[in-house]
């Protein structure tokens, strides 16, 4: 199993950078973790270094996991296997097909597709994973979108970065939103304000402090229902004694009707950025997300913040939409 390089040391810590477009009452950064450097970065770049961690302890010639044609995921996964020289399978939903370059790259990697009505997914994962024990393969199973201990984990070491360049710079972010998926981001970051909470007994002004995850896909019951069984998983015994409601606020009202829909807005505003601010965004994830953190802000008539944004990757897919 080959090594790599990267993620054999903690990542480095992306950097924070203020927005200089007119986006409304409201003081702007963007972390940019889109600039972590392994396969165009990203959120799932963070989360594979943590699954990298986990795969090399174990006994492993076949990585698997699962994903849409559209997935920042997949790609990295199957990068990911590629350069440990391990094979990769992706099970991947038949009811969308279009070609993008997400698609293309998986391809590149060398990785295997197999699709399935989404209904079958979990009956063809179960499948897979016993037809490649059955073969004398060994097989690593990652939930769709990072999903885990190990995807949470990446966030809660997000978090402690932000929590780093703050008292650097003197700043504090009053909010703190991004795209929340598969939910293991979110989870990761709810968990680490929670620890620093309790680790340093945090005053009033830092409690206060607001994580929003902006839903690109889940209904609000949902996706608050996995991000906090993610919570819970992650903090174990001490989620009793840590957790509290109001520190998790995810909102389903900016997506649009669903997964991968988007609006003419949505598409105006990633032109405005990119041009504005040299910043690739995509329609599915993060420029829908940043859309909907400027209409969470003006619905709820949020002024005079200091608000981060973090970029959770997907440049390939910002070229699908040109």
């Amino acid at each position: 199993m080959k090594q790599i390089a990267l993620f054999e040391k903690p990542l480095e810590i992306t950097p924070v950078v203020p927005l200089s477009g007119d986006y409304g009452a409201n003081r702007l950064y963007m972390k940019r973790d889109d600039m972590i450097p392994f396969s165009f970065g990203g959120n799932k770049a963070r989360k594979a270094a943590e699954f990298y961690k986990e795969i090399k302890k174990k006994d492993i010639d076949v990585v698997m996991t699962y994903g849409s044609n559209s997935s920042n995921h997949c790609r990295i996964i199957a990068n990911m296997a590629a350069a440990m020289g391990l094979s990769c399978h992706i099970i991947s939903p038949e009811e969308n097909r279009e070609i993008l370059y997400n698609t293309r790259l998986v391809e590149q990697f060398g990785a295997s597709v197999e699709t399935c009505p989404v209904s079958q997914v979990a009956e063809t994962i179960d499948r897979r994973i016993k037809t490649f024990e059955k073969e004398g393969r060994k097989p690593y199973f990652i939930t769709g979108g990072g999903h885990g201990n190990p995807g949470t984990e990446s966030y809660v070491k997000a978090y402690e970065e932000i929590e780093g360049w703050e008292k650097e710079k003197g700043i504090h972010f009053d909010y703190i939103f991004h795209a929340s998926g598969t939910g293991a981001t979110q989870a990761g970051l709810v968990c680490g304000q929670l620890l620093s909470e309790e680790k340093l007994q945090k005053d009033a002004e830092s409690r206060s402090r607001k994580i929003v995850g902006i839903s690109i896909a889940r209904e609000e019951g949902r996706g608050r229902e996995v991000v906090k069984d993610s919570i819970r998983e992650y903090l174990g015994g001490r989620f009793e004694k840590l957790y509290r409601e109001d520190a998790l606020i995810f909102t389903d009202k900016y997506r649009c009707g669903g997964y991968g829909a988007y609006t003419d807005e949505i598409k105006a505003l990633i032109d405005k950025v990119m041009k504005q601010e040299g910043i690739p965004m995509d329609t599915t994830y993060v420029g829908k997300a940043f859309w909907g953190m400027l209409q969470y802000l003006r619905d709820n008539q949020i002024d005079n913040k200091k608000i981060l944004f973090i970029h959770t990757g997907g440049t390939p897919l910002y070229f699908d939409r040109l």
